[in-house]
């Protein structure tokens, strides 16, 4: 059994992790900490456990063994270092951390202290993605050439169920879609081509997303990149807060001998079409949306299951910090391409 606590009660931890570790047997929830100790109290009362006073009387209580951190991007950094000192094994929403400095920090800690560092990088746990990385794996694509991935809503407003909320504020965020959406579809890349990303175009923009005054939010709302992998795929990522008709969660994967369409069709999840003519469709769990928010339905994200495996087994998590770094990695070199109108060549272990 491994003994839980969770940092940050907000949105994600009332949809995600509460309810995913209270349905896994081999997870016991013991409480729950927030700044604002109302939000920890709520989840309390819905999930149990108990109410601690704060963070370090959560690190300090040496019957948890490990932590779920969800907090504004700007603490990962912080609370994660401190969890890994205290010697629990930390579960970590994305993005990694605000800075390249802080996320490298995370990774040396995490291999000092031998504890278990997992990034919340859902997508990996898609059945058609996976379904898709074993079918390019074994060379039903032939070799692959390009790629082609989108990710856009309204924006978190729809998520958090707050208009003024600290997603689209640049000093309690620090990256906006880019580093909300895109780390997601970027280490999708990573995951279904097996190889990392080491070269992008970018161009950031804030084009319509505002705060409630009317102002344009402070961060990018819409992001464009084309992005190179290391053995030459090129590719297209758009990430956006104002696909305001609808979400679009889509990917395709472009090969010598055909496509892969993931979660571009409203019945079928995964549809191979071959130069030659077939066409094949499978019906595998969707994706979860904003939409199954609003609506109070409830799916399993898998990564949970996934973290508490890893730390039962011993074993390490397939998006550890490492490998989390280098999605983090590109996000860096993108918002830099921005900044400079340069192509960037991007370092990765």
């Amino acid at each position: 059994m491994i003994n839980i606590g969770i940092i940050g009660c907000g949105r994600i931890t009332q949809y995600r992790h509460a309810p995913e570790y209270l349905a896994n047997p081999s997870a016991k929830l013991l409480g729950f900490v927030d700044t604002k100790m109302s939000q920890a109290d709520l989840m309390v009362e819905k999930f149990g456990g108990k109410n601690y006073e704060n963070i370090d009387s959560m690190l300090d209580d040496s019957a948890i063994d490990a932590v779920s951190i969800c907090v504004a991007n700007p603490s990962h950094a912080e609370v994660s270092l401190a969890a890994l000192k205290a010697g629990k094994h930390v579960l970590l929403e994305k993005p990694m951390a605000t800075t390249l400095e802080d996320c490298l920090a995370i990774v040396q800690m995490a291999k000092s202290t031998g504890k278990t560092v997992m990034l919340g990088h859902n997508q990996r746990f898609a059945p058609a993605h996976i379904k898709a990385r074993e079918m390019i794996a074994r060379g039903v694509l032939g070799k692959p050439l390009g790629f082609r991935v989108t990710f856009g809503h309204e924006g978190p407003e729809v998520w958090t169920l707050n208009l003024d909320s600290w997603f689209i504020h640049r000093n309690r965020a620090g990256f906006g879609v880019l580093g909300d959406l895109g780390i997601h579809k970027i280490d999708l890349i990573h995951f279904l081509l097996d190889e990392p990303i080491v070269e992008v175009s970018a161009k950031l923009a804030t084009l319509d997303k505002r705060y409630e005054d009317g102002r344009l939010i402070d961060l990018e709302d819409n992001a464009a990149c084309l992005l190179t992998t290391k053995s030459g795929v090129m590719g297209t990522m758009h990430v956006s807060w104002t696909f305001n008709a609808g979400e679009d969660n889509s990917s395709r994967i472009y090969g010598t001998k055909g496509v892969l369409r993931l979660y571009d069709d409203p019945i079928y999840s995964l549809i191979l079409e071959t130069k030659d003519g077939k066409v094949e469709k499978l019906k595998l769990e969707g994706l979860s949306s904003n939409e199954d928010q609003k609506a109070g339905r409830q799916s399993n994200s898998g990564v949970i299951n996934a973290f508490v495996s890893s730390i039962l087994k011993g074993t390490k998590p397939d998006i550890d910090a490492q490998e989390a770094l280098k999605a983090m990695r590109v996000v860096f070199a993108a918002i830099e391409s921005d900044e400079s109108g340069r192509r960037m060549n991007i370092y990765q272990d």
